[in-house]
């Protein structure tokens, strides 16, 4: 069960590269490129997060598996954009977080599916 978080953690920090890592240092760079190398970057956020919601469908359920992709997206963008984009830290990370919080509440309230 701790497997698929893990890898969607993994993949996570890939996408978040994928996206938004081009704006630090590539804006003189053609956007042809900038396309290329996100992909590039994508292709190994998709070889981590695939097999993780594959795994992952036989312990939660897709909606589960979202808002838990969503709530690690929210613990790592904003050490993304402090550490790397050197962004300030807000207090609109943490009241997006608690919203994401409700919202796992209600996707597990109903307990956690039995393990096959």
């Amino acid at each position: 069960m701790l497997k698929p978080i893990f890898l969607l953690i993994l993949s996570n920090l890939f996408m978040t590269f994928a996206w938004y890592g081009h704006l630090k240092n590539m804006s003189g760079k053609p956007l042809y490129f900038v396309i290329l190398m996100s992909w590039g970057i994508a292709f190994f956020e998709y070889t981590l997060q695939v097999p993780a919601n594959r795994m992952g469908s036989r312990y939660y359920n897709i909606g589960q598996l979202k808002v838990m992709q969503e709530m690690i997206t929210m613990c790592i963008f904003p050490m993304f954009a402090f550490f790397y984009m050197k962004q300030p830290l807000k207090l609109d990370y943490l009241w997006a977080g608690l919203c994401l919080i409700g919202a796992a509440y209600f996707m597990f309230r109903g307990g956690m599916p039995e393990s096959p």
